[in-house]
């Protein structure tokens, strides 16, 4: 199953929304893609491994034991209120609710596309998620 396909199923389960598969599938593409039509995890892990707080929590997310949970309030800072606010129009729900199913599927998306190393292999590695960090910084 590819990484947008099991992020649809997942937040469908989480928002416990009417919004069809190819709806969700499009806005969370819009929210997380790489203009593509896929999910561009690496880009989300490089933002998170910027951050201080929230590099801790990636490497949860990346490893093989227990993923530690990310704050609603922590995924909407991370990835912007109008980013958040244009999901959640998309997939007909509430800001709030669209920035905490987020906050529960996430730690599951990275945690099952990071199994046996292969997001870190997509950017080159711990040192490749490193450099892609550092160019957020700049």
């Amino acid at each position: 199953m590819d990484i947008v396909q099991m992020g649809v199923d997942l937040l469908s389960k989480q928002l416990g929304s009417q919004t069809d598969a190819n709806s969700l599938s499009n806005a969370l593409s819009g929210l997380l893609g790489d203009g593509q039509g896929n999910i561009d995890l690496a880009g989300l892990a490089g933002k998170m491994a910027s951050s201080g707080e929230l590099g801790n929590i990636l490497n949860s997310w990346l490893g093989d034991g227990a993923n530690s949970a990310i704050t609603a309030e922590s995924l909407t800072n991370l990835l912007g209120d109008s980013k958040i606010s244009e999901f959640a129009s998309q997939v007909g729900t509430d800001s709030q609710s669209a920035a905490s199913g987020l906050a529960d599927v996430l730690p599951q998306l990275m945690d099952k596309s990071s199994s046996g190393g292969s997001l870190l292999d997509s950017v080159g590695g711990l040192d490749g998620l490193l450099g892609a960090a550092s160019s957020f910084l700049k």
